[in-house]
C-alpha cells in the first residue's frame, strides 16, 4: 500500500487537485469543487486480486435456481475473450462505463434528497447542515450558472399568448411570431434578452418582472370594467332618485316662491321708508359740513398763499446776489484766461514757423541732391542700355557666321554622299557585267582570263572604296570638329546671353530705382509747396525770452498745450497738429525719402504677419491707418504704399480654402474701410459727390458704407495708442487725392471678394451634407411605405441617424460663426453671409419638393420639419446679433412643409390654404404641392377635389 501512494505521490505530485496529507504515508486527498476528500490506500490492490473463474461463474449461471444465475448473468463475448480472469473492481470498473453510456445516451432528471438534520427526526432542521449538502451536492453551483445564463425558456406561442397583452400593437396583423416577441421585451425596456430559433431566452428575474406587469394590466382592466359596471348600477339609482326629487322640488319651490313674494314685498315697504329718513338726514349732515369746510379752506389758502409770497421775495433777492457774483468771477477769469492763451499762441506759432523755415531749407538742400543722383542714374542707363545694343549686334553677327559655316559644312557633305553613291552604282554595275560574262563565256578556254580581269577590277574598286572611307572618315573628323566649333559657340553665346539677361534685369532695377526717386521728388514737391504755404500762412512770432521759451518746449514735448480761444485759424490748427519733429542739430545719414521706403517696408512686413486684436478691434487695420494718416499719403498725388498694401492683402488670400486667413482679412479690411470712409473726403468739398455716391451704393458694399455712415454707434473703433477716443465720431476730414480715392475703391472690391470667397466656402461645406438630405428623404418615403400596414414604431436609432445629417449643417454653421467672432467680423457681415446661405438652403430644399415626387411626402415632411427645427434653435443661439433675419428666409419651405404634414387637408378651403397656412407660396407651387403630395404613413388623402380644381383654373388663367 505504501508503494501504491508513493507511485501516486511521484506521478501527481504536481497536480492541482492533488493533495498529500503531512501525518500519513498511505493517505492522499482529491480538491473537489465541494471541498477536499481524503481516501486511503489501504485494500485498493486487494480488489484487484479478487478473481472470479469463469468455470466457476459459468457454472453459477447455468443453475436452475433463478436468484443464484441472476447474481451471475453470463459475461459478454468480448470481456470473455480478452481475459481469461476478471476481478470484481474490474467488473466494477465496466458497469460504471455502462452506466456513464447509457447517462450520455439519455436526458436524466435527478432528484436532489436532503436530510434535515443527522438525529432523523421531524420538526428539526439544521440549516449548516443543510447548506454543507446543497454545496457539496452542487446544487448552489447549479443555481448560481442557472442565474448567470438565462434561467426562464419560452416558446414563441406561448410567450405571446401570455404576455401580448402587454403591447396589443406590437401583434396586430400578420406579423411574425419572434419580431412581435422581441418588439414587446424592448416596449418594455429589458435587456440582455436573447432570441433563438423557437424560444425566448430570459435572464433571472425577467420572467417575475413581465408577470409583475402582466398582472399590472389584468389588474387595471379588471378595475375599468367593476369602474363600467358600478357606473351603470349607481347611474341607475341616480335616475330614480332625480325622478322623485324633481316632484319633491317642484312642490317646495311652489311653496316657498310664495313666502318668498310675500317677503319681498315686506322689504320693498320697508326699504321706501329707510330712504326718505336717510335721506333727510343726509341732507341735513350735509349741510352742516359744507359751511365749516369752506371756512377751514379759506382759511388754510390765505395762510399758504402768504407764505409762499415771502418765499418767493427771498429766492428772488439770492438770485440776483448769485448773478452779480458769478458774472464778476467769470468776467475776471474770462480776461485772465484770454490774455494768457494769445501770449501762448503767439510764442508756440513763432517757434512753429521757425521750425518750418529750417525744414525747408533743409529738404531744397536735399532736392539739389537728389537732381544730381538721378542725372548720374540717367547716365548710367545710358551707357547700360549702350552695352545692351553692342551686345544685341556682336550675338547676330555671330549667328549668321555659324550659319554660313554650316550651310558650308552641309553641302559638302552632300556632295560627298552623292560621290560615294555614283561609286557604289559603277561598282554594282561591274559586278554584274562581270557575272553575266563569266555565265556567257565558254566552259573551258576563257574561263582564266574572265577571273583576271574581274579580280584586277575588284581590286581597283577596293581601292577605290578604301580612298572614299579615308575622305568620309576625314569628313567625319572636319564635321566633329566644326560640332565642337558650334557647341562652344553656343555656350559663349549662352554666357553672353545670361550677361544680357543680367544686365537687362539690372536695367528694370535702375529704372524702378529711377521712377520711385521721381516718385520721391514729387512727394518732396508736394510737400514743399505745402510747408510754404503753411510758412507764408504763419505770422511774424516776437523773440521769446529764454525761460519763457523753455517752458513752451516742456509743453510742446509733453503734447499738452492749452488753446482756449475759440477765434483759431484753421491754418494754425493744420501746424499745431502732432508731427514727427526734426531737430536742427541731427544729422541723418540717409534722405527723407528712403526713410520713408524704410518706414513703409516695415509697415508691409508688419501687416504680413497676424497681428490679432486689441479689445475685439484688428491691430493691422489700425497700424495702416495711423501710418497712412501720419505719412500723409492721403494728400499725395503719387505713391505706391497703396498697391503695396494691395498686393500684401492679395497675397494673403490666396488659400480660399482657410476660413480662419479669410475671417481675419475681412475683419481688417472691413475696418480699414470704414475708417477711410469716416475720414477721406474728396479735393473741394466734405464729402463724396452725388453721382459717386450713386454708383457706389449699387453693390453689396456701397451699401456698406452708407451704412457706416448712417449708423457709427454699432461699430465702435479706436485705435491702440489712444489718439481716438470713442468710436468713428471723432476722426478729421482729410482732402484726398486719386491715388487714396483709388485705394479706397481697390479696398471696396477686396472686401467684396474676401466676403463672396467666405460664403462660397460655407456653401462647399454644407453642400454635400444637404445634398444628403435631399436623398435622405425618399429613403425614408419608401421605407414607410413598406411598412405602413403593419404601422410599427420607429426606431430611435434610425432616426437619430437621419437627423445627424441636420445636425452636420448646424455644426458647421456653428463652427462659421466662431470663426467670425473669433476675428471680430463686423455683426452686420456675419448676418448678411447667414442670410444668404439660408436663402441658398431654402432654393434647394424648396427645388427639391417642387421636382421630385418622392421629396413630397408626409414622411419628408416630418424630416424636413425635424431638421428645420434644428435650424431654429441654431438661430435661437445664435441670437439676432448674428443671425438676424436668416430665420425669415426660410419662408418658402416652412410653409410649403407645414401644408404637407398639416392634417385633414380635405377640410381646408383654398382662402385658409393661400392666405392663413401658405400666403408666400403662389398659385402654380400651391397646385404642384397639392397635385404631388402623397401619404406614405397614413395613407390620407391631399386636398379635396373642388379646391383643386379651383387652382387649375387660377393656374389656367395666369398663364
Amino acid at each position: 500500500h505504501e508503494t501504491f501512494a508513493q507511485k501516486l505521490y511521484q506521478t501527481f505530485q504536481k497536480h492541482k487537485r492533488f493533495v498529500k496529507p503531512k501525518l500519513s504515508r498511505t493517505d492522499f486527498a482529491i480538491a473537489h469543487y465541494a471541498g477536499e476528500v481524503l481516501y486511503q490506500s489501504d485494500q485498493f490492490l486487494d480488489k484487484n486480486k479478487d478473481y472470479v473463474v469463469a468455470e466457476h461463474q459459468e457454472l453459477l449461471s447455468a443453475s436452475r435456481c433463478s436468484f443464484i444465475a441472476g447474481l451471475f448473468p453470463p459475461p459478454p463475448e468480448e470481456t470473455s475473450k480478452s481475459s481469461k480472469f476478471s476481478s470484481i473492481g474490474a467488473r466494477f470498473k465496466q458497469q460504471l462505463q455502462a452506466l456513464m453510456d447509457t447517462l450520455n445516451s439519455t436526458e436524466p432528471h435527478y432528484i436532489r434528497c436532503v436530510k434535515p438534520n443527522n438525529v432523523l427526526k421531524p420538526a428539526i432542521f439544521e440549516n449548516v447542515n443543510v447548506m454543507q449538502q446543497l454545496r457539496c451536492g452542487g446544487v448552489l453551483e447549479a443555481i448560481r450558472i442557472s442565474c448567470a445564463g438565462y434561467p426562464t425558456r419560452r416558446t414563441f406561442y406561448e410567450f405571446l399568448h401570455r404576455f401580448g397583452i402587454l403591447a396589443p400593437d406590437a401583434i396586430e396583423g400578420n406579423c411574425d411570431e419572434k419580431a412581435a416577441c422581441k418588439r414587446i421585451l424592448e416596449k418594455k425596456g429589458l435587456i440582455g434578452f436573447q432570441i433563438g430559433k423557437t424560444k425566448v431566452f430570459l435572464r433571472a428575474g425577467q420572467m417575475a418582472e413581465l408577470d409583475a406587469r402582466r398582472t399590472e394590466v389584468l389588474s387595471v382592466a379588471a378595475k375599468t370594467i367593476q369602474g363600467k359596471i358600478r357606473t351603470h348600477i349607481m347611474r341607475k339609482k341616480f335616475v330614480s332618485l332625480r325622478k322623485a326629487s324633481v316632484c319633491f322640488q317642484a312642490v317646495w319651490r311652489g311653496t316657498l316662491a310664495c313666502k318668498l313674494y310675500d317677503r319681498m314685498r315686506r322689504q320693498a315697504a320697508s326699504v321706501k321708508i329707510q330712504k326718505n329718513q336717510r335721506g333727510h338726514q343726509a341732507r341735513r349732515s350735509y349741510k352742516l359740513q359744507v359751511s365749516s369746510v369752506l371756512v377751514i379752506q379759506a382759511a388754510l389758502r390765505a395762510m399758504a398763499a402768504r407764505n409762499e409770497f415771502r418765499h418767493k421775495k427771498r429766492s428772488k433777492a439770492a438770485v440776483t446776489i448769485q448773478a452779480r457774483y458769478r458774472c464778476h468771477r467769470a468776467h475776471s477769469y474770462h480776461k485772465k484766461l484770454k490774455a494768457a492763451a494769445i501770449v501762448a499762441q503767439c510764442r508756440w506759432r513763432g517757434r512753429i514757423a521757425r521750425k518750418e523755415l529750417r525744414k525747408l531749407k533743409m529738404e531744397a538742400r536735399e532736392t539739389g541732391a537728389l537732381k544730381q543722383a538721378k542725372d548720374k542714374l540717367e547716365k548710367t542707363v545710358e551707357e547700360l542700355t549702350w552695352r545692351v545694343q553692342l551686345e544685341k549686334r556682336m550675338r547676330t553677327d555671330l549667328e549668321e557666321a555659324k550659319a554660313q559655316e554650316l550651310s558650308k559644312f552641309q553641302s559638302s557633305m552632300d556632295a560627298l554622299q552623292a560621290k560615294l553613291d555614283e561609286t557604289n552604282a559603277v561598282l554594282l554595275k561591274e559586278r554584274e557585267a562581270a557575272k553575266k560574262a563569266i555565265a556567257e563565256a565558254p566552259p573551258v578556254v576563257k574561263e582564266t582570263e574572265v577571273i583576271v580581269q574581274d579580280t584586277e577590277k575588284v581590286h581597283t574598286l577596293k581601292a577605290e572604296v578604301d580612298e572614299l572611307k579615308t575622305s568620309l572618315q576625314s569628313e567625319k573628323q572636319r564635321a566633329d570638329e566644326l560640332e565642337k566649333k558650334r557647341s562652344e559657340e553656343a555656350q559663349a553665346n549662352e554666357e553672353k546671353q545670361k550677361k544680357i539677361e543680367e544686365t537687362e534685369v539690372k536695367i528694370r532695377q535702375f529704372q524702378d530705382y529711377l521712377r520711385r526717386l521721381e516718385e520721391k521728388l514729387s512727394n518732396v514737391e508736394s510737400e514743399n509747396k505745402v510747408l510754404r504755404q503753411q510758412a507764408v500762412s504763419v505770422a511774424p512770432a516776437k523773440i521769446l525770452s529764454g525761460r519763457s521759451k523753455s517752458n513752451l518746449q516742456r509743453n510742446a514735448e509733453s503734447g499738452h498745450v492749452s488753446v482756449s480761444d475759440s477765434k483759431i485759424t484753421p491754418e494754425s490748427a493744420v501746424v499745431a497738429s502732432p508731427k514727427k519733429e526734426y531737430d536742427i542739430d541731427d544729422k541723418p545719414q540717409k534722405s527723407l525719402n528712403e526713410k520713408q521706403q524704410e518706414n513703409q517696408d516695415l509697415l508691409i512686413r508688419c501687416i504680413a504677419q497676424h497681428l490679432g486684436f486689441a479689445g475685439n478691434r484688428p491691430v493691422a487695420a489700425c497700424i495702416i491707418y495711423k501710418c497712412l494718416l501720419h505719412w500723409r499719403s492721403f494728400e499725395v498725388e503719387r505713391t505706391s504704399v497703396f498697391d503695396r498694401i494691395i498686393q500684401t492683402i492679395g497675397h494673403a488670400i490666396e488659400t480660399q480654402d482657410n476660413n480662419e486667413v479669410l475671417a481675419y482679412w475681412l475683419s481688417n479690411a472691413s475696418t480699414l474701410l470704414l475708417l477711410l470712409q469716416r475720414t477721406l473726403k474728396a479735393s473741394g468739398s466734405t464729402g463724396m459727390a452725388p453721382q459717386r455716391r450713386r454708383s457706389s451704393s449699387a453693390t453689396l458694399f456701397g451699401r456698406m458704407t452708407q451704412s457706416f455712415r448712417g449708423t457709427p454707434q454699432g461699430v465702435n473703433l479706436a485705435l491702440i495708442n489712444g489718439s481716438m477716443v470713442s468710436g468713428v465720431e471723432t476722426l478729421r476730414q482729410v482732402e484726398a487725392k486719386y491715388p487714396a480715392l483709388l485705394f479706397k475703391q481697390q479696398l471696396t472690391a477686396y472686401v467684396e471678394k474676401i466676403y463672396g470667397m467666405i460664403r462660397d466656402n460655407l456653401k462647399k461645406e454644407i453642400s454635400p451634407l444637404l445634398g444628403l438630405c435631399i436623398q435622405q428623404a425618399p429613403r425614408t418615403s419608401r421605407a414607410s411605405m413598406m411598412k405602413g400596414s403593419s404601422r410599427s414604431n420607429t426606431n430611435t436609432a434610425a432616426q437619430q441617424a437621419l437627423i445627424a445629417h441636420w445636425q452636420g449643417i448646424v455644426k458647421s454653421l456653428g463652427n462659421f460663426l466662431n470663426i467670425l467672432k473669433v476675428n471680430n467680423v463686423p455683426p452686420f457681415l456675419v448676418r448678411k453671409v447667414f442670410t444668404q446661405i439660408f436663402s441658398f438652403i431654402n432654393v434647394q430644399l424648396f427645388n427639391s419638393l417642387l421636382l421630385r415626387r418622392e421629396c413630397c411626402s408626409f414622411s419628408n415632411g416630418e424630416y424636413v420639419k425635424a431638421g428645420l427645427a434644428e435650424l431654429e434653435h441654431w438661430c435661437y443661439r445664435a441670437t439676432d446679433e448674428y443671425a438676424g433675419s436668416a430665420w425669415d428666409e426660410l419662408k418658402h419651405i416652412r410653409q410649403a412643409i407645414g401644408f404637407l404634414v398639416i392634417h385633414q387637408k380635405p377640410k381646408k378651403t383654398l382662402d385658409e390654404i393661400s392666405h392663413d397656412l401658405c400666403p408666400v407660396l403662389s398659385i402654380q407651387q400651391l397646385y404642384r404641392i397639392s397635385t404631388m403630395y402623397w401619404d406614405d404613413k397614413y395613407g390620407t388623402h391631399s386636398v379635396s377635389p373642388e379646391v383643386c380644381f379651383t387652382v387649375f383654373i387660377l393656374v389656367l388663367h395666369l398663364t
